[in-house]
């Protein structure tokens, strides 16, 4: 496929998402260890949460994640034959050249449109060295299977939402992301403010089995997560 240039009016610059899953498990930690902080200095929270409970909420996490793994074998195998993209680039030339699209597959179902987040992706996103900085990967050097999948509606950053246009359901599209388009000079990344970011994405239909099964990882997972900090999420939320 040719490699294709997208260019993005400045208005559409005006707002910029935020990678859903992106470093999920960190976020998640943090707004648990802040919440711990919080209920340790006004005595007035959560009692804490059992080891029975603490099993539960593994065991939970650990039966939907064998499911889920199971479910996107097939993916994961269509996939993971393109990991060898996953290379050092200028990045200078990709903050310069706006954002690049290149279809490794095009796939058979629907296409995306301008501003369409009613999709699911599995992904990997990599620094202008080489290294990765999120996937859905199980394990980032050597992965054996898909441990999660982005969720579009929950909003992503403008580059992303640029290079998936023109996409179909059940294609592996690569994404080039100027630092302009990503995550400018609000987060550090890669290193540093204002850099470019490569995506490789995998977009599929956001209902059906996949997206029961992906919620319900996502429940457990965030259940399992708080637990590590000692605070059952389910009181939490009552």
């Amino acid at each position: 496929m040719e490699e294709k240039e997208l260019k993005t009016s400045p208005k559409q610059r005006i707002f910029i998402g935020v990678i859903a899953v992106a470093m999920l498990g960190s976020m998640i930690a943090g707004y648990a260890v802040m919440i711990l902080g919080n209920s340790n200095n006004n005595n007035n929270s959560s009692q804490g949460i059992s080891e029975e409970k603490k099993i539960q909420y593994e065991e939970a996490y650990n039966t939907t994640l064998s499911k889920f793994r199971e479910a996107s074998k097939a993916d994961f195998k269509k996939f993971i034959q393109f990991k060898n993209r996953i290379t050092a680039y200028n990045e200078t030339t990709a903050n310069d050249k706006g954002v690049q699209i290149k279809d490794i597959i095009v796939g058979d179902g629907k296409k995306l449109e301008e501003g369409d987040s009613n999709y699911l992706a599995y992904y990997v996103g990599w620094c202008a060295d080489e290294s990765i900085f999120d996937s859905s990967f199980n394990d980032n050097e050597n992965p054996t299977s898909f441990d999660k999948i982005l969720s579009a509606s929950l909003g992503m950053i403008e580059g992303w939402t640029t290079g998936v246009v023109g996409m179909r359901l059940n294609g592996i599209r690569e994404i080039t992301v100027p630092g302009s388009l990503a995550y400018k000079d609000q987060m550090e990344i890669c290193g540093g403010y204002n850099k470019p970011l490569k995506f490789m994405i995998m977009a599929k239909r956001s209902d059906g089995s996949l997206k029961t099964l992906a919620d319900q990882l996502d429940a457990d997972y965030m259940r399992y997560m708080y637990a590590q900090y000692g605070i059952d999420y389910e009181a939490q939320s009552e």
